[in-house]
């Protein structure tokens, strides 16, 4: 069981899926920073200079001026901005991957179609034997 299990994990798909989960983490990371950082605060400015981080809707009605003063006053807050983060996010990674696949499949070679299989030897005598037999 012990080698089943070595062999399982030494083939390259496991290790490529391992390498794969890993880049997708770090990329994720670094698209998020990209997103809080760089994207949003820059939409932010165009848009009147809001922080759209700081958009949220408070349950009890009370005006505050930031997420974190209606969650210390112990009040429900749908964050509504940080979930327009997480879709902007979400469209920058899905473009980002799109990218990488339309690079990869790129470099692949076609796929030859296999030459058509003729005839086998034995219907080729059978046809000469027809012909020698008119």
């Amino acid at each position: 069981m012990l080698k089943e299990f070595k062999n399982f994990i030494m083939t390259g798909n496991v290790i490529d899926f391992a390498v794969a989960v890993i880049m997708a983490g770090a990329l994720g990371a670094v698209i998020k920073g990209f997103v809080n950082n760089i994207a949003m605060p820059f939409i932010g400015y165009f848009a009147g200079g809001m922080d759209f981080a700081e958009l949220h809707i408070t349950m009890d009605g009370k005006e505050y001026a930031t997420v974190a003063a209606a969650k210390e006053a112990g009040a429900a807050v749908i964050s509504y901005g940080a979930w327009i983060n997480t879709i902007i996010n979400l469209i920058i990674v899905g473009f980002v991957m799109f990218m990488i696949v339309k690079a990869y499949n790129k470099t692949k070679k076609p796929v030859e179609a296999p030459a058509p299989a003729g005839p086998s030897p034995e219907d080729l005598l059978g046809e000469i034997r027809d012909l020698l037999k008119k």
